[in-house]
């Protein structure tokens, strides 16, 4: 999908699901104030999409590899919410997440797995209809995920890797380096709103954030994340 499409696809999802995401921003922000030990990691649009995506998509089995104090985890668990539908598996060294995500959230929706993942791999569902990855952005397990963890969802998955693009490129010997050349191996495209890299498709997107009327849980605008389907 080339970028204007991408686009005028990722401006039709807030249009449609403009009402709950602006409730789930409400949500969050109250999450932030009522658990000053969480550390919030993705920015807003990054965020925004991520929700988005999960809305549009409909995964059965979602999987998030890291998730430090829980902010990308309650955004993941209230798209399952919101679609009624859904299962998110969180992997990570440690389980700070198992005191911050608020129960009602994580329902029946959730199972954590605490461990290193190259000894939890096999608890990864065969059938991952999501991958979101914020984990050791080191280029080490960069290169081991792509090499186990990868094979393992199937080809048209959407996926995610976040803090790629701090820079108007990703930093060389770091874990987006190593997937921006796996991706380009294989001839696959990607996606990114990240500001220092693709600052005309933020502008755009956040036109239509103002149209709808979404401001964001946090006021932050880096979003380095980017967004692909598995080659």
């Amino acid at each position: 999908m080339e970028t204007t499409e991408r686009l005028g696809f990722l401006s039709d999802l807030y249009r449609t699901h403009a009402d709950d995401l602006s409730a789930v921003i409400t949500q969050q922000r109250a999450f932030l104030i009522g658990s000053p030990s969480v550390t919030p990691q993705l920015d807003d649009v990054e965020a925004e999409l991520t929700y988005l995506l999960l809305r549009h998509h409909r995964p059965s089995h979602v999987v998030e590899i890291g998730t430090f104090w829980g902010w990308s985890t309650t955004w993941i668990l209230s798209a399952l919410r919101d679609n009624d539908h859904g299962h998110l598996h969180s992997f990570d060294l440690v389980d700070h997440v198992r005191g911050t995500v608020p129960a009602g959230l994580a329902g029946d929706r959730w199972t954590f797995h605490r461990g290193d993942l190259r000894e939890t791999l096999d608890e990864v569902p065969d059938d991952t209809g999501y991958l979101f990855v914020d984990a050791d952005h080191g280029r080490r397990f960069g290169r081991w995920y792509l090499e186990h963890l990868f094979p393992r969802i199937a080809p048209g998955t959407p996926a995610s890797v976040h803090d790629v693009f701090h820079l108007r490129w990703a930093r060389p010997f770091t874990e987006g380096a190593e997937v921006l050349r796996w991706l380009h191996a294989r001839g696959a495209g990607w996606f990114t709103a990240a500001r220092p890299a693709a600052r005309h498709t933020l502008r755009a997107l956040d036109e239509v954030r103002a149209e709808v009327g979404i401001t964001g849980a946090r006021g932050t605008t880096r979003n380095p994340m980017i967004f692909f389907a598995m080659p």
